[in-house]
């Protein structure tokens, strides 16, 4: 077996030609959904794709346009009520100002739906192929039951552990956020839920002002520094080893860059790399299904952003193709074909 370290350097296990290239969901509603008045950096998404698409990588991803998620999926983890009033465009001012996104569009209602159907087929497929699958948005972290918050309307996250857990028949799904900010929404909703584990690794002087209590928080100083930074989330990989999850769910935020207008850590772009390659390393040894959701990034140029992200997901494609070539998708498949 290649040594996974090096995967990325030595990458002689990528572009054959039986290659299947790693599922990534996407729709241009993600950034056209969005006012272009709006202080969000919409453009993120498109710019994302836009470098894939014209890298010499862009065999390694596939690109599937997502369905709008059924309401019977939203009330797996939400409210009937809230959901109902979002979806009929009946949120009172208070309720769209804590979301954020202002001005809303036309289309905003549509976006989320979306996302929402995107996180949700990326999560199914690796649930039945195994290997590694993403969402080119989503990783809405602070959305709660019945209200939105933080540009999040809905939880993809914690829909997507629900699911996976009582209608797919998962016993041990492990979240593991790595943005910026606490996954306080996914941390509430899920408490309590003995088959979904919650680990955020963010800044404590950050967004929400106001914590909530995941089953491991691990806070950060201000300022911190790649190499703290990269030691907190060793201490989070060492306890999703020890929990042994049959799914991972990676929040994969990258607005803990330097260069980042809300973020506090002051982590590089190698140091945010090196965060990747941690996690996906794990998912590779372990042989577990994973879908990585894009999360936070708001730098300043947004090029920052961008570049962070799209070494996200080469990376992340590249973990998935070495994963098919040790056959590594179909032994867990195996393992776990009574799930």
């Amino acid at each position: 077996m290649k040594d996974i370290r090096n995967i990325w350097e030595d990458r002689s296990h990528v572009g054959g030609s039986g290659l299947i290239p790693m599922k990534i969901w996407y729709h241009d509603l993600y950034t056209a959904g969005i006012h272009p008045d709006s202080r969000f950096p919409r453009g993120r998404y498109r710019l994302v794709k836009d470098r894939i698409q014209n890298s010499k990588d862009s065999n390694l991803i596939e690109f599937i346009s997502p369905e709008c998620v059924a309401e019977r999926d939203l009330l797996m983890a939400h409210d009937v009520d809230y959901v109902r009033r979002f979806v009929e465009g009946k949120l009172d001012n208070r309720e769209v100002n804590r979301i954020g996104l202002k001005p809303w569009t036309g289309t905003f209602i549509e976006r989320t739906l979306r996302i929402m159907g995107g996180s949700i087929s990326a999560m199914k497929h690796v649930c039945e192929f195994g290997g590694i699958s993403g969402n080119m948005a989503g990783g809405t972290h602070h959305s709660h039951v019945d209200f939105g918050s933080g540009y999040c309307v809905f939880n993809d996250i914690a829909i997507c552990a629900t699911i996976a857990i009582e209608s797919l028949g998962f016993s041990r799904v492990a979240i593991i956020d790595l943005d910026v900010h606490q996954g306080d929404g996914t941390a509430t909703m899920l408490n309590g839920n003995p088959g979904a584990l919650t680990i955020s690794v963010h800044c404590k002087d950050n967004f929400p002002f106001r914590k909530a209590i995941s089953d491991h928080d691990l806070p950060l100083d201000s300022g911190c520094g790649d190499l703290r930074y990269l030691e907190r989330v060793g201490e989070a990989l060492e306890i999703i080893e020890r929990y042994k999850p049959d799914l991972v769910l990676f929040q994969a935020g990258v607005d803990a860059l330097e260069k980042d207008g809300l973020g506090k850590l002051k982590v590089t772009r190698e140091g945010m790399s090196a965060r990747n390659r941690m996690v996906l390393s794990v998912v590779m040894e372990k042989a577990v299904p994973c879908v990585i959701f894009m999360g936070g990034g708001y730098s300043k140029p947004i090029s920052h952003t961008v570049d962070s992200f799209y070494d996200l997901f080469i990376d992340g494609a590249i973990a998935n193709s070495y994963m098919q070539e040790m056959d590594l998708s179909r032994s867990w498949k195996t393992d776990n074909e009574g799930i």
